[in-house]
């Protein structure tokens, strides 16, 4: 029996895609990307972690769709968003004989999909790739709106291209087989569409996130498909971020400092700094009078009472010029300003750069004092 399943559509022109959301969907990859295929030949890019999981089901729907599959597994973990695991990513692209009628397909969470994306656009100047999300933070973030990428010594993300995928299958049963960590740090990017611009939806979750994160079908489809419609919506307007999908970058600025400063390892993980930026974004706002204090207690608290971290983790010693050094080398700054996400409240955030460096430091050195 095929379980039904939420379709929300990323209109983009002759690059419009649609995202399927729901489970059963690994079983289904098949006769979902076969008709969007040039050829008969898909390479499905996993890692060490997904792969033992579902790469057999995935390459089976695929053979049962008459689509000849081959693979190639990536080590897991952040640090394989490099050059060094580009570059042997695209030598087994081009040893598995790739043509430009092949499938490449990310099967995995974002670390698989940013570098399977990456590797996709610039693999004979451009090929096809569907993304088949199996985190949280992916099924609601980075399998969407075709940004890829990887991360150097110099920041996250900075070496990358805008490369649109043809499909993107969302199965939420995955998410069972996640730890609960992992769970929260997806959670942490299902939370940013709430105070980007929709304050009912930040409402609807206070009353139901135990529930998303505890695996009820009908709250984490309804959180995955009001974001991934809160992020097509916003990308459709703006492709290639020359002004509104900058919002979508709320608590990133300050979340990619963090990762920087912990040298994106699982110490942080990124959805945990992407909750601490949100707080520091409001907390910001707050202290240059534009958002009320009582909205940054509101999500320290939503953050806190689910487990997602609200302040600076100790032992460590956070160091807020060095903080403000990984923000500088941030793909946002412009004329030498970072573009900061701020906001007038929940579901009230906006784009500046006009913030005084003095203020900035005081509330990072606030933080890095447990304030």
């Amino acid at each position: 029996m095929t379980v039904a399943h939420e379709i929300v559509p990323v209109e983009l022109g002759e690059r419009s895609y649609s995202i399927h959301i729901g489970p059963g969907l690994l079983d289904r990859a098949g006769e979902l990307i076969q008709p969007l295929m040039r050829g008969n030949r898909a390479l499905v890019i996993s890692d060490g972690n997904v792969a033992p999981l579902y790469m057999e089901r995935v390459e089976k729907s695929l053979v049962a769709a008459g689509v000849m599959p081959m693979h190639t597994v990536m080590p897991a973990g952040e640090q394989t968003k490099d050059f060094k695991h580009l570059e042997a990513l695209l030598d087994a692209m081009l040893e598995a004989r790739s043509e430009r009628g092949i499938m490449v397909v990310a099967l995995g969470g974002g670390v698989v999909g940013d570098l399977t994306g990456f590797a996709a656009s610039i693999l004979l100047r451009g090929v096809d790739f569907v993304q088949i999300p199996t985190t949280l933070l992916a099924q609601v973030d980075s399998s969407v709106g075709g940004k890829t990428g990887i991360n150097t010594r110099h920041g996250k993300n900075l070496i990358g291209a805008f490369h649109q995928p043809r499909l993107v299958l969302a199965d939420t049963a995955a998410l069972d087989s996640l730890p609960r960590r992992q769970v929260l740090a997806g959670y942490a990017e299902v939370v940013k569409y709430g105070i980007i611009d929709d304050a009912p939806f930040f409402d609807w979750l206070e009353v139901n996130a135990l529930r998303l994160i505890d695996g009820d079908e009908d709250a984490r489809r309804h959180a995955i498909a009001t974001s991934c419609r809160a992020k097509a919506r916003i990308v459709g307007a703006d492709e290639r971020e020359g002004g509104v999908r900058a919002l979508l970058n709320l608590g990133h600025t300050f979340g990619h400092a963090l990762e920087a400063e912990t040298g994106f390892s699982d110490e942080m993980l990124h959805g945990e700094a992407v909750a601490l930026g949100m707080v520091m974004a409001l907390k910001l706002s707050a202290r240059l009078g534009l958002a009320p204090a009582s909205d940054v207690e509101r999500l320290e608290r939503h953050l806190t009472a689910l487990g997602l971290p609200a302040a600076l983790p100790r032992p460590r010693l956070w160091a807020p010029d060095r903080l403000i050094h990984h923000m500088a080398g941030d793909k946002k700054v412009k004329d030498g300003k970072v573009t900061f996400v701020l906001a007038k409240g929940i579901g009230q955030s906006f784009l500046t750069r006009e913030v005084p460096e003095a203020e900035l430091m005081a509330m990072l050195a606030e933080m890095a004092a447990g304030r």
